[in-house]
C-alpha cells in the first residue's frame, strides 16, 4: 500500500468518524489493489492490463443496531467524503427499523498496527517474458496477476490497521492438443527464475508424455500419487463449510465424526491455519486479530476451530478472529518422510494426479466426496511415467485418502498462492505436500 493509500484512508475515517451523533460508533475496512493482469494464448500476449481500485466498508453501531455499506473509492479526497458522508446517513436513517443483534461483538480497541512490506517484483513484462522464453516453442496459455494488494482497518475509537504486500500468480498450460494439457502454477512474493525454470522443464517433460496412446483404467482401486496441486483442490472444498464452529455445531461438517471420535485420520496429518506463514494480514474483516497459528488437526484428531466473533458470543466459546464464513485463509498441511524426488519410486506402480476438478461431496457427513481427474494424469510403472490415463472419476473418503490409505507425504510442502480474482485478487493461501495412497477408487 502506498503512503498515499494509507494516509487518505487515515484522514477518510477520521473525518466520518466526526460526523457521528451520540453514541453511535463507526467501523470501516478497505481492501485495495494495484495489479497488472496478462492473459497469453498461443505463447503470445493477448492482453494485458492494469487494475487500481480500493473498495471501503463502513458499519455502523448504535447500541446493539448496526448496519453496514460499501462503496468503491474514486481518490478524489473530497468525493469520497462526500460519498461516505451520504452513507452515513443512509444508515443512520436505517438503525431504527432493525432489531437489536443478540450475537453482536466489536473489537474497542485504539491499537495501531502496521505491516507493509516493499515489493520485491520485477515488473511484470520482465515476469512473463521470462515465462514466454522458457516455454520456447510450446502453446502455452494462461494468465498472469500481480502487485500490490492492500487490507486495512479503522474505527472512530482509533484504531488502525495496515497491511501491503506485493505478490504474483502466474497460471499456466502447455497445450498438446484438444483437452490434453499440462497446467502449472508458479506464485509467491518474490520472482525465482531459477523455480520458473525447473517447473517449465517438468512440464515440457509431461507435455512429450502426453503424445503416446492413452492408457484406460477399468474402475477399481489404484496406488496413487497426488501432487500438492490435487492436494491442493482436496483442501479447497474442505474450506467451504468444514473448519468453522457454526458448521462443526450445526453437524454440516465432515469432521464431526473425527470430532465425536467415531473416525480416525493417520497420526500423521497435521494441519494449521497458518496465517503467519501465509500472505494474509493478521487482523479480520472486523478488525479483530488473528492468531499467527490456530491448530486444527494434530496427529489425526481434530483439536480445533475457526471461530468469528459472532460465534464466539452465540456458543460461549473464545474467538480466533476469523472472519463471518468462518473459512481458512492460510490452511499449512505438515510435510512427511518422503522426498518429492523419490515420490513416483515409491509409487512403483500406479496413477499420478497431477490435478483434480469438478469437486463435491457425495456424502458429507462421513467426508466422502467425488470429483474428476484432469489435466496431466500419468500412468506410473517401475517408478516413471509410461502414459497417459484417460480422464477418470473417483469416489472415495477423506478418512481414506488422509487415514487409512495415507502412506506418506513429501517432505517440503508447496505455497500456492490463492489465483482468485473475483471482485479483487485474494490473499488465501495453501501450503501442502503431495501425499502417496495406497489405494484411490476410480469408480469410470
Amino acid at each position: 500500500m502506498s503512503d498515499q493509500d494509507s494516509a487518505g484512508f487515515e484522514a477518510l475515517v477520521s473525518a466520518l468518524s466526526g460526523q457521528l451523533v451520540g453514541a453511535e460508533r463507526l467501523y470501516a475496512s478497505l481492501n485495495g489493489e494495484a495489479t497488472s493482469f496478462v492473459r497469453i494464448n498461443h505463447g503470445r500476449i493477448r492482453q494485458p492490463g492494469t487494475v487500481r481500485q480500493s473498495t471501503l466498508s463502513l458499519r455502523l453501531v448504535d447500541g446493539r443496531r448496526h448496519a453496514s455499506a460499501e462503496l468503491t473509492l474514486s481518490g478524489a479526497a473530497d468525493e469520497d467524503l462526500w460519498r461516505g458522508a451520504e452513507a452515513l446517513r443512509q444508515l443512520r436513517e436505517l438503525l431504527p427499523a432493525l432489531p437489536e443483534d443478540p450475537h453482536l461483538l466489536l473489537h474497542d480497541s485504539e491499537a495501531v498496527s502496521v505491516d507493509a512490506v516493499d515489493s520485491a517484483l520485477p515488473p511484470a513484462a520482465d515476469l512473463v517474458d521470462a515465462a514466454l522464453h522458457e516455454a520456447g516453442d510450446a502453446d502455452m496459455v494462461g494468465i498472469f496477476a500481480g502487485g500490490e494488494v492492500w487490507r486495512a482497518f479503522g474505527s472512530s475509537l482509533g484504531q488502525r490497521d495496515w497491511f501491503s504486500r506485493g505478490s504474483f500468480t502466474l497460471d499456466w498450460c502447455l497445450v498438446h492438443s484438444a483437452d490434453k494439457a499440462v497446467k502449472s502454477t508458479l506464485a509467491g512474493d518474490t520472482f525465482d527464475p531459477g523455480a520458473l525454470r525447473v517447473k517449465m522443464a517438468a512440464a515440457r517433460q509431461q507435455l512429450a508424455v502426453l503424445s503416446r496412446p492413452a492408457r484406460k483404467l477399468s474402475p477399481g482401486s489404484y496406488r496413487a500419487f497426488l501432487s500438492p496441486a490435487a492436494v491442493g483442490e482436496v483442501m479447497g472444498l474442505l474450506s467451504w463449510g468444514s473448519f468453522g464452529a457454526r458448521a462443526l455445531a450445526a453437524k454440516s461438517s465432515p469432521w464431526n465424526k473425527l470430532e465425536d471420535g467415531e473416525l480416525r485420520l493417520d497420526p500423521r496429518v497435521h494441519l494449521v491455519e497458518d496465517c503467519a506463514g501465509g500472505v494474509a494480514p493478521r487482523f479480520g474483516a472486523e478488525g479483530f486479530p488473528v492468531p499467527a497459528q490456530v491448530p486444527l488437526i494434530a496427529g489425526g484428531a481434530l483439536v480445533g476451530r475457526l471461530v468469528s466473533p459472532r460465534s464466539a458470543v452465540e456458543f460461549g466459546i473464545p474467538h480466533t478472529g476469523a472472519n463471518s464464513n468462518e473459512q481458512p485463509g492460510s490452511l499449512s498441511l505438515a510435510g512427511g518422510g518422503l522426498a518429492p524426488e523419490a515420490a513416483l519410486s515409491a509409487l512403483g506402480e500406479g496413477v499420478l494426479v497431477g490435478n483434480l476438478w469438478y469437486l463435491n461431496w457425495s456424502d458429507r457427513s462421513v467426508g466422502r466426496f467425488t470429483g474428476m481427474t484432469r489435466f496431466a494424469t500419468f500412468w506410473v510403472e517401475g517408478g516413471e511415467i509410461v502414459a497417459p490415463v484417460d480422464v477418470m472419476r473417483f469416489d472415495d473418503s477423506l478418512y481414506s485418502w488422509f487415514g487409512s490409505a495415507l502412506e506418506d507425504l513429501t517432505s517440503t510442502p508447496e505455497l500456492q498462492l490463492s489465483t482468485d480474482t473475483y471482485f479483487n485478487r485474494s490473499t488465501d493461501s495453501l501450503r501442502l505436500p503431495g501425499a502417496l495412497l495406497s489405494g484411490l477408487r476410480f469408480t469410470l
